[in-house]
C-alpha cells in the first residue's frame, strides 16, 4: 500500500504532466507485482508454519499490522482504474478494482471487529503500551469509503449507486470515531509517557493516514452524492466535503509538524531502519490525496501547490524506505527472526 499510494496520490494532483503519470503507471505495475509476490508468501506462510501465523494474533505487537493487507488490496485495486486503465482497459480496471473492493472490504469489516475484540479480551495491554501502530485495523473501513467513490458511477442502477454510497459513508463513520478514539490514546501516551523506542517513532506518521483518508473520503463522496441521492441531502454531502476537509487538514498539517521535528529529534540521536519506516508513505500519502481533492473542490491554487510539495516529499520517503529495504533484505538483515518487542518499563 505504501507503493501504491505513490501512484494513485501522482493521478489525483491538480498540477500533473505526461511524465508523472508515466511515473504513476510504473509505480502501479510494481504495487500489482508485490501484492501478488507478497500474498504469495503469506498464503505459503500460513500453510507450513501455521501455529506461528497464528500466533500473531495473540501478540499484541503484530495484531494491529493485520490492517495492512485490505488496504494493500484496496490501493492496489483503485490504482488500477485511476493509473491502470490505459494499459489494461477500462473495462479491465473496473473488474479488477470491483474484485480487490470487495475483498480488501469484506477483509477489513473484518479486521475492523475482531482485532479490537482480542485487544479488549485477550491482549495484556497498558496505557504505555499504546502506539500508533493500533490505527492499522480500523482504518481500512475508511480507505474502502474513500477508494469506492470511484466505482460508484460504475454501477448498473441508481439503486445500487445509492447504496454503495451509503454504505461508503457508513464505513466513513465507523472509521472516524474509532480512530478519534485511538488517536485521543495516542495523544495521552506521548503527553503522559514517552516517545518509546526510537524504531517505534516513525509510527507517528501513521495517525496521519485516517486524518488524510477522511478528507479524501468526505471529497470524493461528496461530488458523487448529488446524482445518488436526492436534494437537498445530495449538495449537502458534497459541501461536507470542504466543511469537512479543511478543518480535519489544519490537525493533520498540525500532526506533521509535531512527528517530523519528533522524528528530526531522533534521527539526531539514532534512528535505526526497520520496516516501521514505511509509515513515511501511506500516511502522508492520504494527506497529499486530501489536499488535492480540497484544492479542485476550493479552486484554491495555495492548496494545489502544497500537493505538490508534499507529493514530493512522500516520493523521498517511498524511494528512501524501499531502497533501505531492498538493502537489507539483500543483506539477510531483515530475514533474520525479530528481536522481542519492547516492554513497558
Amino acid at each position: 500500500m505504501g507503493t501504491g499510494i505513490v501512484a494513485n496520490a501522482a493521478m489525483l494532483l491538480p498540477h500533473r504532466s505526461p511524465a508523472l503519470e508515466s511515473f504513476a503507471l510504473a509505480v502501479w505495475v510494481l504495487a500489482a507485482l508485490l501484492l501478488v509476490v507478497i500474498s504469495a508468501a503469506t498464503a505459503i506462510h500460513w500453510i507450513r508454519h501455521p501455529e506461528r501465523a497464528r500466533s500473531h494474533f495473540s501478540a499484541p505487537a503484530m495484531a494491529p499490522f493485520y490492517g495492512a493487507p485490505p488496504m494493500a488490496l484496496l490501493t492496489v485495486g483503485a490504482g488500477a482504474l485511476l493509473v491502470g486503465r490505459d494499459l489494461i482497459g477500462l473495462d479491465a480496471a473496473v473488474f479488477v478494482d470491483s474484485v480487490l473492493w470487495g475483498l480488501g472490504t469484506a477483509l477489513g469489516l473484518l479486521v475492523s471487529v475482531a482485532i479490537p475484540v482480542l485487544m479488549f479480551v485477550r491482549h495484556d495491554l497498558e496505557p504505555k503500551s499504546t502506539f500508533a501502530t493500533w490505527l492499522m485495523p480500523v482504518v481500512p473501513p475508511m480507505v474502502s469509503a474513500a477508494t469506492g467513490a470511484a466505482l460508484i458511477p460504475h454501477l448498473p442502477s441508481a439503486e445500487l449507486q445509492q447504496a454503495m454510497l451509503l454504505g461508503c459513508y457508513a464505513m466513513f463513520g465507523l472509521s472516524l470515531v474509532t480512530s478519534l478514539i485511538t488517536i485521543t490514546l495516542v495523544w495521552s501516551r506521548l503527553l503522559y509517557f514517552d516517545i518509546g523506542p526510537a524504531q517505534m517513532v516513525p509510527t507517528l506518521w501513521i495517525v496521519l493516514g485516517p486524518l488524510g483518508q477522511s478528507i479524501t473520503a468526505a471529497g470524493l463522496l461528496g461530488g458523487q452524492a448529488e446524482s445518488a441521492i436526492a436534494a437537498p441531502y445530495g449538495v449537502a454531502m458534497e459541501a461536507m466535503g470542504v466543511l469537512y476537509g479543511l478543518p480535519i487538514w489544519g490537525f493533520a498539517v498540525c500532526w506533521i509538524a509535531i512527528v517530523a521535528t519528533i522524528t528530526i529529534r531522533t534521527i539526531r540521536k539514532h534512528l535505526p531502519f526497520s520496516l516501521t519506516w514505511w509509515s513515511f508513505t501511506f500516511p502522508v500519502g492520504t494527506v497529499v490525496t486530501g489536499t488535492s481533492v480540497l484544492a479542485v473542490q476550493t479552486g484554491s491554487g495555495p492548496l494545489g501547490w502544497i500537493a505538490v510539495g508534499l507529493y514530493a516529499f512522500l516520493v523521498f520517503a517511498w524511494a528512501t524506505a524501499l531502497a533501505n529495504t531492498l538493502r537489507n533484505t539483500w543483506s539477510g538483515a531483515l530475514l533474520l527472526a525479530p528481536a522481542p518487542a519492547p516492554q513497558p518499563a
